[in-house]
């Protein structure tokens, strides 16, 4: 019972921490002069991938050790909130945007705002996604494997957004002003203070309707891969 516990806690970590580890200084250069650029993210996604499978795993084979009971209503959290997870999960793996991985590229000096799409609302949809997720299923859930793979993923998500604002403002200088002047981290703040309207047609119809699929399939899907319904009732 440990074993499996500390191989939960030992998991979330390797994901969770090797993201901030092997992408930061001075550790990302050696291993990019080491491998090159193609080569470490080669490396990289294959240790995370690595990471990610050895994290589920070890969560479904660990004991249910309870910490809290959330109250009944907070069941319905997730419920609420997927949809717009979804969404901002598949906008933003369908918008090409410099916070991605290798995603300097976007920004090679084309004239024009590069808050396009979903990246006027904000310019890390994937991670706000991502840390949604997390949030909304750490409120619905309180045994302590839950707790750390949902806190290990809600730690990357947000972390991550300064992270790589930092990452992108230090290797692109003066090239990445137009995009931290035009968007925001903030959902809609860009917009809200003026700086950038948001780009519905850039958004287009079919990335909220393939969210909500997502979302649906999810819901299908949640006994079979989960071992545990996501309706509370």
């Amino acid at each position: 019972m440990l074993d499996a516990t500390n191989s939960m806690v030992a998991a979330t970590l390797a994901f969770a921490g090797g993201h901030f580890l092997l992408s930061a200084k001075p550790l990302r250069p050696l291993l990019v002069q080491r491998f090159g650029a193609q080569g470490f993210r080669l490396v990289y996604s294959t240790v995370m991938v690595g990471a990610f499978i050895w994290m589920l795993l070890s969560y479904r084979s660990a004991p249910f050790l309870a910490v809290w009971t959330p109250a009944a209503a907070l069941a319905w959290v997730p419920l609420l909130v997927m949809p717009f997870a979804a969404i901002l999960l598949v906008a933003g793996l369908t918008t090409p945007g410099p916070t991605l991985v290798g995603g300097e590229r976007f920004l090679d000096g084309t004239p024009g705002s590069p808050a396009v799409g979903i990246l006027s609302i904000t310019r890390h949809p994937f991670l706000w996604g991502t840390g949604l997720w997390a949030l909304s299923h750490l409120l619905a859930n309180g045994d302590f494997a839950s707790m750390v793979l949902m806190g290990g993923i809600a730690v990357l998500s947000f972390g991550g957004m300064r992270h790589i604002d930092q990452r992108r403002e230090a290797s692109l200088g003066a090239a990445w002003g137009p995009m931290k002047l035009t968007t925001s981290v903030l959902p809609f703040a860009a917009a809200l203070g003026g700086r950038s309207p948001v780009d519905w047609r850039g958004i287009g119809w079919w990335r909220p309707l393939l969210g909500l699929a997502v979302y649906a399939a999810l819901l299908h899907l949640h006994s079979g891969l989960i071992g545990v319904s996501p309706l509370p009732f």
